[in-house]
């Protein structure tokens, strides 16, 4: 089953053109890499996807709502998490939980009973009361992926949801990316780090604005000739007209 659908998307911006005419789709339950140089164009096409932008031209449905009329009941279905914004440092942990199943609107009752297993899940219960920016950063984006999917999104996109975190953390965080493919969400997410895009079922990469590669990751090395998506990545970004990496 699909759960986006992407024909000849494209986003101008005057005369430039950010996003330039891509077309791709995505299954349930997978977790799909979006990968891209730095102005790529991924994170404008990301935000089209959520509905925070209106395309230029072509269309797209993302759980089963078309993204040019009904940016609204998308919103309300996915989950979001960013690396730059994703909770409220100035509220308690449990106050964040309560706050984003307040914005989901998922019933007080459920709420609650959903908050202390949560809890209990992230190994959190002794510091439910404490203010998040006291928080180790491992534990913050950890705790911000939770309440990104607690009310159950059909998909969550995650904007680089690993920056800055140790290896140890980032491959924790990963565990809960597969546990949340498994009950069924999709994941749709963008990172730097070559390595995450190994975990992925499917990878597409960016340049100017086009995808230039979309396959599982062991296709892509076979098709690049290359020992990992490192390789891939570097192959195809010195194709960019800014150079950038």
């Amino acid at each position: 089953m699909k759960v986006i659908e992407v024909e000849n998307l494209t986003k101008r911006f005057g005369s430039f053109t950010a996003v330039d005419n891509i077309s791709f789709s995505v299954e349930r339950g997978e977790i799909f890499g979006f990968l891209g140089a730095n102005g790529a164009g991924k994170t404008t096409a990301m935000k089209m996807l959520c509905g925070l932008l209106r395309p230029s031209g072509g269309r797209g449905i993302v759980s089963g709502f078309d993204i040019n009329r009904e940016s609204e009941k998308i919103k309300a279905s996915i989950g979001y998490m960013s690396q730059k914004f994703a909770l409220y440092e100035d509220l308690k942990v449990w106050e964040n939980i309560r706050l984003y199943a307040g914005i989901y609107g998922v019933p007080e009752k459920e709420a609650t009973e959903r908050s202390h297993t949560l809890l209990e899940e992230l190994g959190l219960e002794k510091e439910r009361n404490s203010l998040v920016k006291s928080l180790p950063l491992g534990w913050r984006q950890k705790l911000a992926f939770s309440v990104s999917i607690f009310h159950k999104p059909t998909i969550v996109f995650l904007d680089e949801p690993t920056g800055g975190v140790d290896p140890v953390t980032r491959r924790q965080f990963w565990e809960m990316i597969y546990k949340a493919a498994a009950s069924g969400i999709t994941v749709f997410v963008t990172t730097h780090y070559m390595d995450e895009a190994e975990y992925c079922n499917r990878v597409s990469i960016m340049v100017d604005g086009r995808i230039d590669a979309l396959s599982s990751p062991a296709s892509l090395k076979k098709e690049f000739e290359a020992e990992s998506m490192d390789e891939v990545f570097r192959k195809l970004a010195r194709k960019s007209k800014n150079g950038e990496l």
